[in-house]
């Protein structure tokens, strides 16, 4: 939650940083991109280490470093020597650090959780990671800029170097593992997570889902902030405002998500929550109205905390105890190489087609993901879990 709370200032105060450095749109979208570029690169790789180390320690020392980086960065904006390649080398190198850290992370859980329970775990977590960085965190970044546009930023180097603190302070054993086979190797394993998640029919459904929903998550975050200072003229505060509706709806969200998974299942649950989610981006594409865009963030905002909780849930309770960090790489590199792609086609329709095009680009293809739910729809899928060491292809739904 500390951790999160630093991320809500940096995440929104970059793309207002950027808008301040230059006026190309696709300039602007770049950050957005690099910011999700290095899953495509790392992401498995991450997965793969997470199953190998100690996964407390990885994510201590991850966030250390994330620490001191942003903390440079602090600095160099504080002298004037911020520009958008600085930008891009930030946002490159935090994520990088994080496929790591995310990876070692959904992996850690559970083994301190039992994986009945896991759903209300992760609704608990996700939503008290908005409270600190949506409620708390967003609505302060106008006020540390008028500070000083280094301000958001060495917040953030603090509650990167806090959290590091917290767990590393967590009394947990290392993490009991089978010997791997002789000759076993990075690849060979990372082989292993993408058979595990391609054999498993209702993650794989989910993983081509997730994948256009983020090309369309991708395309409107990284132009939001031109849509709303300068297609609804709303300025900062506006942007603010945006920011805190969509993390009041994801608090919302996590005392729904669990509901809606006992009366529909979880596969139905994203079915539920993806066509709110398209209607939402509908309103915001079309509505030229502060108030539009509020209510479209505040419902995609809470959707979108039922989708993550679900769709994390099912993946931590199929998965074998020692692949959930290779599973869950493969899965996360997979469904964000979309963001990227997303971010820098939001800057081409934005400048080809209007301020308001990335929203409606997103509707259509979140209409498409929620379509590509339909075949494997359940009243839920059983939970599935492999002893350590099985193949892959035992996690079939």
């Amino acid at each position: 939650m500390v951790s999160r709370f630093g991320d809500a200032l940096r995440s929104s105060a970059l793309p207002l940083l950027a808008a301040r450095l230059t006026a190309d749109p696709l300039a602007i979208a770049s950050v957005t991109a690099c910011g999700y570029l290095p899953w495509l690169l790392f992401g498995l790789l991450g997965g793969a280490v997470a199953d190998r180390v100690d996964q407390r320690r990885a994510m201590w020392a991850v966030d250390t470093v994330r620490g001191l980086l942003v903390a440079a960065f602090a600095l160099a904006v504080a002298l004037g020597h911020a520009s958008i390649p600085l930008l891009l080398l930030l946002a490159f190198a935090l994520t990088t650090l994080q496929t790591l850290f995310d990876n070692a992370s959904t992996a850690l859980l559970p083994s301190l959780v039992d994986r009945h329970a896991l759903g209300g775990a992760n609704a608990r977590l996700m939503t008290g990671q908005q409270i600190a960085g949506g409620l708390v965190g967003a609505p302060l970044v106008p006020l540390l800029l008028s500070a000083g546009a280094f301000m958001p930023f060495a917040a953030d180097a603090s509650t990167y170097l806090a959290a590091a603190a917290l767990v590393a302070s967590l009394r947990t054993r290392p993490p009991e593992r089978a010997p791997r086979p002789a000759g076993s190797t990075l690849r060979t394993e990372i082989r292993e997570g993408l058979r595990a998640l391609w054999q498993d029919r209702a993650l794989r459904a989910i993983c081509v889902a997730t994948l256009l929903c983020n090309i369309g998550m991708g395309a409107l975050i990284a132009t939001l902030v031109l849509h709303v200072t300068r297609w609804l003229h709303a300025g900062t505060a506006g942007y603010a405002a945006a920011m805190t509706a969509y993390s009041a709806g994801s608090i919302t969200g996590g005392f729904l998500a669990q509901r809606i998974a006992r009366r529909t299942g979880r596969v139905r649950a994203l079915l539920v929550a993806g066509t709110v989610q398209t209607s939402s981006l509908l309103l915001i594409g079309t509505v030229r109205h502060l108030g539009a865009l509020v209510a479209g963030m505040l419902l995609l905002g809470a959707m979108n905390m039922v989708w993550n909780v679900n769709q994390v849930t099912l993946m931590q309770q199929r998965a074998p105890g020692s692949m959930t960090g290779r599973i869950a790489a493969a899965f996360r590199t997979s469904s964000t190489s979309g963001a990227p792609l997303g971010a820098l086609l939001g800057g081409v329709v934005a400048g080809a087609c209007g301020l308001n095009g990335p929203a409606l680009l997103a509707a259509v293809l979140f209409g498409l993901a929620v379509t590509s739910l339909i075949p494997v729809r359940k009243p839920d899928v059983p939970v599935v879990a492999p002893r350590d060491g099985a193949t892959a292809g035992r996690a079939r739904s």
